[in-house]
């Protein structure tokens, strides 16, 4: 695979598992250095294990993408380490707890509010002062198609992620003149560990989501990566402020 990202520098919050170690993977495939930043790291080091044998170098930092403080932190390291910051996957995101609207808790919806909405802003508001300093970067959001469309049952998810695509193409707009891409995926039902969750590994709920896309099961992990790595590639030079499906012709419907 051509190293088109050689000496370059991706950060991935939420790498330790599913579409964000899938995504580090990838930019490793592709010559970068990676900083995996989660909550919690995989207890094999798998994730780190899997970015060097890619050909990339990884550092792994514990974060809670919720605090400023640590999203600075998380910053400040990367840069201490490898000196630059080119490309950012902000990927970290939590499913919350499923209840309709009026049975909401405010516990969750402050805390799905806080990591999957706050806390791309305070990744973006650490991130973008480093890539103005460079002359340019590129930035990918993860929203969900919960960011496109409403899903009963998951008020404060889908607020988040509907506020992440706003976000998204704000910020696109006011960096578009300074070099700064900045862009959203928004993943359909991907077989990873949330959907595992969701689901609670039950064959028929399994099959029942596997029905809801045209295509006709769930999509991977790398999928999703594909589309994120690309979105930071020159071969997107032209593509910001844009929310992108990959869901399997899900939101077609």
């Amino acid at each position: 695979m051509e190293k088109i990202f050689h000496g370059k520098v991706a950060l991935v919050t939420g790498g330790s598992f599913g579409i964000g170690r899938a995504t580090a993977v990838a930019f490793a495939k592709r010559g970068a250095n990676v900083i995996i930043a989660d909550w919690m790291e995989d207890k094999e080091n798998e994730t780190i294990r899997l970015v060097k044998n890619a050909g990339g170098d990884a550092m792994f930092v514990r974060c809670d993408v919720s605090s400023n403080t640590e999203v600075r932190n998380m910053i400040e390291k990367t840069i201490a380490r490898f000196g630059r910051l080119d490309y950012a996957f902000n990927n970290a995101g939590i499913e919350g707890v499923m209840a309709i609207t009026h049975e909401c808790s405010e516990e969750n919806w402050d805390k799905t509010l806080g990591i999957n909405l706050k806390g791309i802003w305070l990744c973006m508001k650490n991130e973008i002062p480093y890539m103005l300093k460079q002359g340019g970067g590129a930035i990918v959001n993860c929203a969900s198609v919960a960011g496109l469309i409403g899903f009963t049952g998951l008020p404060a998810y889908v607020v988040s992620k509907h506020g992440v695509v706003g976000l998204t193409k704000t910020a696109a707009l006011e960096y578009a003149k300074q070099g700064i891409r900045i862009n959203a995926v928004c993943p359909g039902v991907i077989k990873t560990p949330m959907i595992d969750r969701v689901t609670g590994k039950d064959k028929e709920v399994e099959k029942q989501y596997t029905e809801m896309e045209p295509v006709g099961r769930m999509g991977n992990p790398e999928e999703v990566a594909e589309a994120a790595v690309w979105l930071c590639s020159d071969a997107a030079s032209f593509v910001t402020g844009i929310a992108m499906p990959v869901d399997g012709g899900w939101i077609a419907k």
